[in-house]
């Protein structure tokens, strides 16, 4: 009876820290703590150096379960060949996930025009959760709902937010279990976008960067 009452209790804390509007002027409630959520133990995963795997898996019947995008689109590393990209698994529950939430967003919004994708991976979720939240914090970068893990598990992941960030060429250059802030996010980015071509600036109200020109 103690342990179902200290569920309940846990879910309801949960629920409420969920749906509370990042930024919301309104009732103040405890902030997140920055850390990663742990949903399984740490296990051997990918390493820096390796080819990032791509976001599909093969079921035991030989089909083929690919992420796809909130309309329905596939999601696929192959088409983001010459983009810098992060890939950044997490859950709407998640309250550490929603503790960096904004920082995707405004990292988004300044360095899509760098070359930059951003991809979320909601773990676990039905699509319609993926974009109540997209919704609900207006959410530009694309968001993929793996719904069955099998992109969780395919990459190998344990915790909630990890992100892993893959150069151009498609190798994972920085994994990261938990959440990060701008500053952290902007010097990991920075290391791995493609360069400028020569007499390129970047695309207007975005961050600039000491990228050299090839």
């Amino acid at each position: 009876m103690t342990l179902t009452i200290v569920v309940i209790i846990g879910t309801a804390i949960i629920g409420t820290l969920a749906t509370v509007k990042i930024g919301s002027t309104g009732q103040v409630l405890p902030v997140p703590d920055p850390s990663a959520f742990l949903i399984g133990s740490p296990i051997p995963g990918l390493n820096i150096g390796d080819l990032a795997p791509e976001l599909s898996v093969t079921n035991a019947d030989g089909s083929t379960t690919r992420l796809t995008d909130l309309q329905g689109n596939p999601i696929r590393l192959a088409d983001l060949r010459g983009k810098a990209v992060w890939l950044n698994f997490w859950a709407s529950w998640c309250p550490p996930c929603q503790y960096e939430t904004p920082t995707l967003r405004d990292v988004d919004q300044r360095y899509r025009g760098q070359g930059l994708a951003v991809i979320g991976i909601q773990v676990q979720q039905i699509q319609d959760d993926a974009q109540q939240y997209a919704d609900r914090y207006e959410l530009k970068y694309t968001i993929g709902s793996d719904v069955t893990g099998g992109v969780f598990h395919a990459y190998r992941v344990f915790a909630l937010p990890t992100q892993f960030f893959i150069d151009p060429n498609g190798v994972i250059r920085k994994i990261v279990n938990g959440p990060l802030d701008e500053a952290s996010a902007e010097a990991i980015i920075d290391a791995i976008l493609p360069p400028l071509p020569a007499g390129a600036s970047p695309s207007p109200g975005t961050a600039p960067t000491s990228r050299p020109s090839p």
